[in-house]
């Protein structure tokens, strides 16, 4: 058995079994194709591919997002080192996330909220017309959605990806019912390196 061991051909290499596995994924607009293929490579399951939803107007959205410096804003910290630095800094974009903020824990505390809703309600207002990319929490989502709806958010792309078995399907279920782009991944699956691998995907195409 050969084993690979340069980086640039193992991921090659790995595409190659996606396109082979997934040749649905041709007749698939070249952003979507991409973002689907890199969150298939970072989870490790062909099966996945089914479930990414990603609205008609997302890839465009996020493209411009980067393009023009916006702010992508993350839910928790483990995201936001999740995404490519080196293109970051290509586009000079700064990423927010204020998860670790001692003001947002007491806050939090405060108000009887979780951090991530609190750190959520900042990053929000500072993400005009960015991207922001939840990953983990559940709350943080219900959180931007309330926001998008009262008017209080306008991202121009939102990656809703929070994993687990308490609101994680509901919170993603109330973005897919917002009139604004998204990439997520309806149910209890999801997780940060899912969130990260479609910013990922969208700084690779931009």
């Amino acid at each position: 058995m050969m084993v690979l061991s340069e980086p640039k051909a193992i991921e090659q290499k790995s595409m190659e079994i996606i396109e082979e596995n997934l040749p649905g994924l041709a007749r698939l607009p070249v952003g979507e194709r991409e973002i689907i293929k890199r969150i298939v490579h970072t989870t490790g399951d062909i099966s996945i591919a089914g479930l990414i939803t990603i609205h008609p107007e997302a890839v465009e959205a996020g493209l411009k997002a980067i393009r023009n410096g916006r702010i992508i804003a993350t839910d928790i910290n483990m995201l936001k080192v999740g995404i490519n630095s080196g293109r970051l800094r290509s586009f000079g974009i700064d990423v927010v996330c204020y998860i670790s903020d001692p003001d947002v824990a007491r806050e939090a505390k405060d108000r009887g909220l979780t951090r991530a809703m609190v750190a959520m309600e900042r990053a929000a207002r500072e993400a005009k017309r960015g991207i922001i990319a939840i990953g983990n929490a559940p709350t943080a989502l219900f959180t931007l959605c309330r926001m998008i709806q009262k008017g209080e958010a306008a991202p121009a792309l939102v990656v809703g990806t929070p994993v687990g078995f308490v609101g994680a399907g509901e919170s993603k279920e109330t973005l897919l019912e917002l009139a604004i782009p998204y990439i997520t991944l309806p149910g209890t699956r999801g997780g940060s390196a899912i969130a990260a691998a479609a910013v990922n995907a969208l700084l690779a195409l931009a």
